[in-house]
């Protein structure tokens, strides 16, 4: 981000309401906290392979899981014909 562009963000927080500003904090917190699982993910799996451990490391594309079609199914839901299993 250049240095303009986050100075324009700052001086516009100046006049944010107390709940727009809580709701900026949030976005931040889970951008960082995004931030910090991915750098933990990759040091895991850099450690697994200089302990050779695994040869390599597969990625797998979030959008794909996400544009699955969900399975329409008929009668009782699953969940609850496996707690009835259990039973």
């Amino acid at each position: 981000m250049s240095q303009t562009m986050l100075s324009q963000v700052l001086e516009s927080l100046k006049h944010l309401e107390p709940h727009e500003l809580l709701q900026v904090s949030q976005v931040v917190q889970e951008r960082l906290a995004s931030h910090e699982e991915i750098g933990k993910r990759q040091m895991f799996y850099h450690s697994l392979l200089a302990a050779g451990l695994v040869k390599k490391i597969k990625t797998s594309s979030r959008e794909d899981v996400s544009r699955q079609p969900f399975v329409q199914t008929q009668g009782e839901p699953v969940s609850q014909t496996i707690i009835e299993e259990r039973r």
